[in-house]
């Protein structure tokens, strides 16, 4: 007997097919709009866990507390300084740390000159420069990396062949000229993904100093525990001796120590509420699609007003009536929510193409599970079935004699 009801109620819809497309507008906009961002935002939390799966989970990262966002080095309230890094070299639990400068200046090449990213490469011993390449694993395409005896000579990032601002392509033997100063470019990266570091110049410590004039300042310290065992002791071990070295109380810190851990998971955080954010955004339009169904479902009650009174007439019980309203109720919310999949999938999927294109491969990509999609489907049915429970209710309580007169 349900599925006469479903028939029915399927065959009804039908009739009406104009006024049921444009009902489930706003379920289908609603449910891909919540696809598409879940699943690229989920796909994001991937690829950024990945990366930081990468530094491995014995790291400490050091850093000065910033006035403001940016880059590591930028809007810097108390730097980093030589003396820290001895500090935490020194520090308990820490077999070697480096430290890395990161800032911004001017290069020219070909006549042109544009803000490009600068950051360091350790050169004072291997251990310290191994620290900085197991966290950056920078792939040479072309050319070589740079060694600790290299001067002025730099590595580049992919954007500084084919597109790029400079008018024509870096070779390997190219010169870029920072502060008047020449650096030959002896390697270039493969494409990372990452803006700003695919159009950076890779120089040795001692040379970039030079080159900007900071004599004394680091952007970031990297720290390297024994194992991963003792990296939150040896956070608290460096937090304790820079507290000390540097003069400050607790809680008055001038810097930070995290735990590769402890950034992962707030970088999580930053991405839950964002993701959070779109999400309550993109549940604007699941709204209005359920006023829609509810506005939908009682045109109907009032146009098949006579249809009901004989339905009651002939037998038909106030359990009957309610079932049909509902079932088309809920067909509305499933149909809308399966065609809101599609599109959101297929939305995703253009996203996720056109970000590796221009990105690269690995950073944005959509992670499209079964349960979003089943989670998707049953969430537009409780949707449609919810919005339709009281004009399904107020035709079910229709008096026969009523019905028929009306």
């Amino acid at each position: 007997m349900r599925i006469e009801y479903l028939k029915l109620a399927v065959g009804n819809l039908a009739h009406r097919k104009t006024r049921s497309i444009l009902t489930m507008v706003g379920i289908f906009i609603g449910i891909a709009a919540v696809i598409s961002l879940i699943s690229l935002g989920q796909g994001l939390e991937s690829a950024v866990q990945s990366q930081f799966s990468a530094l491995g989970s014995d790291r400490l990262i050091i850093q000065a507390k910033t006035a403001g966002f940016g880059p590591p080095g930028t809007n810097t309230a108390g730097m980093l300084t030589k003396d820290d890094l001895e500090v935490v070299q020194r520090s308990q639990y820490v077999r070697v740390a480096a430290g890395r400068l990161i800032k911004f200046s001017s290069a020219e090449f070909n006549g042109k000159t544009h803000i490009v990213g600068m950051a360091s490469m350790p050169d004072r011993n291997e251990d310290e420069r191994q620290v900085v390449l197991e966290v950056t694993k920078p792939v040479i395409i072309e050319g070589r990396l740079l060694t600790t005896n290299d001067r002025y000579k730099a590595m580049v990032g992919n954007k500084w062949v084919g597109e790029n601002r400079f008018g024509r392509s870096v070779k390997i033997g190219d010169k870029i000229k920072v502060n008047n100063r020449s650096i030959e470019v002896v390697g270039i990266l493969e494409r990372s993904g990452n803006p700003v570091f695919d159009e950076i110049i890779y120089l040795n410590e001692e040379p970039y100093r030079d080159l900007l004039n900071i004599p004394d300042e680091y952007s970031i310290i990297t720290g390297k525990t024994d194992n991963e065992e003792v990296v939150d002791l040896a956070a608290d071990a460096v937090t304790r001796d820079l507290r000390r070295s540097r003069g400050v109380k607790i809680r008055q810190e001038d810097f930070t120590v995290q735990t590769s851990a402890q950034l992962l998971e707030s970088v999580g955080k930053i991405l839950n509420v964002i993701q959070a954010v779109l999400i309550g955004i993109a549940a604007i339009s699941l709204i209005v699609g359920g006023i829609g169904i509810m506005n939908t479902m009682y045109t109907s009650t009032l146009e098949r007003t006579r249809e009901i009174g004989i339905m009651k007439a002939i037998g038909a019980t106030q359990a009957v009536i309610l079932s049909i309203f509902l079932i088309e109720a809920a067909v509305l919310g499933l149909i809308g929510g399966a065609i809101g999949v599609a599109l959101g999938i297929a939305f995703a999927k253009i996203v996720e193409f056109i970000g590796t294109y221009a990105l690269g491969p690995g950073l944005l990509q959509a992670d499209i599970s079964f349960w979003l999609i089943g989670g998707a489907l049953l969430f537009s049915l409780c949707v449609g079935i919810i919005s339709g429970l009281l004009p399904a209710w107020q035709a079910s309580k229709m008096e026969p004699v009523e019905a028929l007169n009306a």
